[in-house]
């Protein structure tokens, strides 16, 4: 008897979300010519986007801090240029395909096995970085929309007025990790495995490095902003970070349309959504198209001779060899 298939509402309510994106975003360009578009996005000037290139830079370093500290604290050692490798192929996979469990976490495993690295201590890692990439975004998400709180669109139909609230929330995740990393010493138990709060050093850091990644993704789409806009970094910063939210929890890859439609409800007021919309696509192509194409690069280059190794061909001439 065939099992009838389940419904997956995580992967529905990010298709819903998609939808209501595209919907939303076809609402704001109505007004506009696709020339308009490609015109705004010619107009960018090159030494901005060459900044925007080394600002994507940096904030591939400051990723690559994830795994760095990751190994740090399950106290084991590995080449550091064999983390940074693991950690930018697996991380570029996760921005931009999304499903960071089936992407980034099975990049990881593939190779920290390889180079001796038990599966309990991948977990680990795994844990670890998801950890670090949402302590940064709660801790300078709290902060900046406590000090700075921005008003929240209307057709985002959430139940505040403003993001404070979801400031002060934030914050308070963020003081009880801290807290926990103090206080709890004694292991949680799964089976014959003990998972250990980090220490508070490794708690600090986690915060520190994973929100100077949140400000330079954020300074990337800043300095491609059209220049008659009239918004300090501070401010842009909450807007990035409410939009980038909204994207992560939407489910959908990169947060593909999610995260445009916040930046257009909020920034179409100051200037046309079409010179948002290109900055918006010069920004995708920067910080997670190229990317992308480096790491696929680089991932042929270490599995193709992998590849050859293992093929028939390959097999039966060292078969020959042996014999002879």
């Amino acid at each position: 008897m065939s099992k009838k298939p389940k419904l997956n509402l995580s992967s529905l309510f990010g298709l819903l979300l998609l939808l209501f994106s595209l919907w939303a975003i076809s609402n704001e360009l109505r007004e506009y010519n696709y020339r308009d578009v490609l015109n705004n996005l010619a107009a960018i000037p090159k030494n901005l986007l060459i900044a925007s290139i080394g600002l994507t830079t940096f904030g591939y370093f400051a990723i690559a801090l994830y795994d760095i500290l990751a190994f740090r604290y399950i106290g084991f050692s590995l080449n550091w240029q064999k983390i940074v490798f693991t950690n930018f192929i697996s991380s570029v996979f996760s921005n931009t395909i999304g499903f960071a469990l089936l992407t980034g976490s099975a990049i990881r495993y593939r190779f920290y096995s390889t180079w001796g690295i038990s599966p309990f201590a991948i977990a680990q890692i795994i844990a670890f970085v998801n950890f670090t990439f949402w302590l940064g975004m709660f801790a300078l998400a709290g902060f900046i929309f406590l000090v700075n709180p921005l008003t929240i669109p209307t057709q985002l139909h959430l139940p505040f007025a403003t993001v404070r609230p979801i400031g002060v929330i934030f914050l308070l995740l963020i003081i009880a990790y801290l807290l926990g990393s103090l206080i709890i010493k004694k292991p949680l138990r799964i089976r014959s495995h003990g998972f250990k709060f980090p220490s508070f050093k490794i708690s600090l850091a986690q915060i520190a490095v994973s929100s100077c990644d949140w400000m330079f993704a954020a300074a990337v789409l800043y300095v491609l902003l059209p220049a008659n806009i009239s918004l300090s970094y501070l401010d842009f910063l909450g807007i990035y970070l409410l939009a980038m939210f909204a994207g992560v929890v939407s489910n959908v890859p990169g947060g593909l349309g999610v995260f445009e439609t916040v930046i257009l409800l909020i920034l179409s007021s100051k200037v046309s959504a079409a010179a948002i919309l290109g900055s918006l696509l010069v920004y995708r192509g920067v910080y997670y198209f190229l990317p992308f194409i480096i790491a696929a690069a680089l991932l042929g280059l270490y599995e193709l001779p992998l590849f050859r190794n293992r093929s028939p061909i390959h097999t039966d001439k060292h078969r020959c060899q042996k014999k002879n």
